[in-house]
């Protein structure tokens, strides 16, 4: 494999190049003509017994619903929205949907009916697909729905529908489709204003999943007898990469309805991998640490903690010492054997993305034999433009390039991407199109740096540098991603914009407060009545002192306040991948953060 890489550009050749008619649909049916009765997916029944779906199962009733999609009018060409949850039915439709001709255009179940009628007017939707008869209400009136669950489920209705289609007459629908050509609209979750559709091609979804196969630095995450748990929701591109690379790959893709059954579908599916985005992994540590009840149990707990992060750390930079070695096997033997048996035993690896992963709960997951491989892309690249090797991550960065990908750092430090993954362009936007993509370098609105390897570390957001009114430029990411693993902290956003020095905004998480204040003999507290304790006052200073050694003096958080309740995405201050929308925390939150420059003097 050549590789060519320079201080600001670092790429890797395509594995595989699609011919001119492959598509998400030819792609299931050559898989299922070519491994009939390998395993493509399993679901759960009522009971919770995990049921098993072959390629040629899949295949078959994929075909049956796409008949009924196109005999009930979904012309080649039109869009179909798909709105339910991580499920079964969702693959089936979203293939479904394009073996009729159509074009899949997810929506993330949580989304408000505005945004809805919003996506539904600018894709002009022929068809909504929902997850029940309740969420059909959140429906523009004049929009056909159809419900997967219910009295008349949607694929009873259209498998119905369908009976008198031949194979033939479904299969000239898609016979002319080019790789260029759309297959998804995917309207990102947008941070501000109305969500922009996203052109994925049947190329940036096939040829990206092909090459990820292929590439022998994911070999053991993807080979056929390979297990990994979905539950992120396949509104999301990197959920809906999976799906794809599960047909590409020969591996058993498990859906889990949502990250509140993680646990027991952990234990029951037993994965040996699983995406997650921290949060999920943030969440999880935490618990473990909060459900020891604190004093001796909790203190066993950090310490086991503490050693298996020792010992990732050292083993990314050398090799065991018989002291730590023999920590680590005690700590295993008391603690960690216990954190493996909770993600299922047979775990090995996370890939994680997202948002940044403190280097600290990277370790720790690592130090216990749970690689936490971190990867980075956005809606417009088709999920991952790059990820950690399985046998040589760097924790902090998020990998190399995927084959058939370049990463470029522009002269501002913006990063560009190049490849089969970079999509057509924003759906009736050709403004911002241009704005983004220039010969084929889609600019991603994020800053990094490219070390002599060409690992890729991302360093923050362009339109998030915060400009204090001395005119020093502060990336407020180190700071944020420094504090917010805080197992009280559910969020921090890091003011100072026109100010004379840098403050804070911090949410505290409700549940994990609780847990905190109980295990340190405190009574139950509102979050205004905790913001004014002096135990958790002490705490938050202790966390924001911690994270202010990492910085220059100018840059540190002077002052900070606590929020009076948790951010929600109900009001619009998470968006729907749970990314923290910070103007809108900043409109609905101003009186706060004036309090913090209220006395503040030149």
């Amino acid at each position: 494999m050549v590789e060519t890489s320079t201080k600001t550009e670092f790429g890797i050749p395509a594995l595989v190049t699609v011919g001119d008619h492959v598509s998400t649909t030819a792609l299931m049916r050559e898989k299922a003509t070519e491994h009939p009765g390998r395993l493509y997916c399993e679901y759960k029944s009522p009971t919770g017994a995990w049921i098993p779906v072959t390629l040629s199962e899949f295949a078959d009733q994929v075909t049956a619903v796409a008949k009924g999609l196109a005999s009930s009018g979904v012309a080649p060409g039109a869009s179909v929205g798909l709105m339910a949850s991580t499920r079964f039915e969702w693959a089936l439709f979203d293939f479904a949907i394009m073996a009729a001709g159509g074009i899949t255009v997810p929506i993330y179940p949580s989304s408000s009916a505005s945004q809805v009628a919003w996506i539904a007017e600018d894709a002009a939707l022929t068809l909504l697909i929902v997850e029940s008869p309740a969420s059909a209400k959140i429906a523009p009136g004049s929009l056909k729905v159809l419900a997967i669950e219910g009295d008349s489920p949607a694929v009873d209705i259209l498998v119905s529908a369908g009976e008198q289609m031949s194979d033939e007459e479904l299969v000239a629908r898609t016979a002319g489709v080019a790789p260029d050509e759309v297959a998804s609209i995917v309207y990102t979750s947008g941070t501000t204003g109305n969500p922009k559709g996203v052109e994925l091609t049947h190329r940036n979804l096939v040829e990206h999943a092909l090459n990820a196969t292929a590439y022998p630095e994911l070999q053991k995450l993807t080979s056929p007898e390979q297990r990994i748990l979905l539950f992120l929701p396949l509104a999301h591109v990197l959920a809906r990469h999976l799906e794809i690379l599960t047909m590409a790959s020969g591996m058993t893709l498990g859906f889990a309805p949502s990250p509140a059954t993680l646990p027991a579908d952990l234990k029951s599916f037993k994965p040996h991998w699983m995406l997650a985005v921290p949060r999920v992994l943030e969440a999880f540590y935490n618990t473990a640490d909060a459900r020891t009840g604190g004093g001796i149990k909790q203190r066993l707990f950090r310490w086991s903690a503490g050693v298996s992060r020792r010992a990732s750390a050292r083993r990314q930079s050398g090799r065991l010492g018989p002291i730590l070695a023999l920590q680590l096997r005690v700590a295993d033997s008391l603690v960690l054997h216990k954190v493996r048996a909770a993600m299922g035993g047979e775990m090995q690896y996370v890939v994680s993305g997202g948002a940044r992963l403190s280097p600290a709960l990277a370790h720790f997951y690592a130090g216990l034999g749970v690689t936490v491989l971190e990867g980075y892309g956005l809606t417009e690249s088709s999920a991952p433009a790059t990820c950690n090797p399985q046998d040589a991550p760097r924790v902090g960065t998020v990998g190399l390039p995927l084959p058939g990908c370049t990463v470029r750092i522009a002269d501002d430090g913006e990063v560009l991407i190049k490849g089969p993954n970079v999509f057509a362009g924003y759906h009736h936007r050709a403004d911002l199109t241009a704005e983004v993509l220039r010969d084929g370098w889609f600019a991603t609105g994020d800053l990094g740096s490219l070390d002599a390897d060409g690992y890729l570390t991302i360093t923050g957001r362009k339109k998030e540098i915060i400009v204090t009114d001395a005119g020093k430029n502060v990336q407020p990411a180190a700071l944020e991603d420094a504090i917010r693993p805080d197992p009280i902290i559910q969020e921090v956003i890091v003011v100072g914009d026109g100010k004379p020095f840098i403050g804070a905004l911090i949410a505290l998480d409700t549940q994990m407060l609780a847990a905190w204040l109980n295990s340190h003999g405190l009574p139950k507290m509102t979050i205004a009545e905790a913001a004014e304790h002096p135990d958790v006052k002490a705490h938050l200073k202790s966390v924001v002192d911690a994270a202010n050694a990492h910085v220059s003096k100018v840059e540190a958080i002077r002052k900070w306040r606590v929020l009076p309740r948790e951010l929600t995405e109900a009001e619009g201050e998470f968006s729907a991948s749970m990314k923290v929308r910070r103007r809108v925390v900043l409109e609905h939150f101003a009186d706060v953060a004036d309090q913090i420059y209220a006395s503040a003097r030149r």
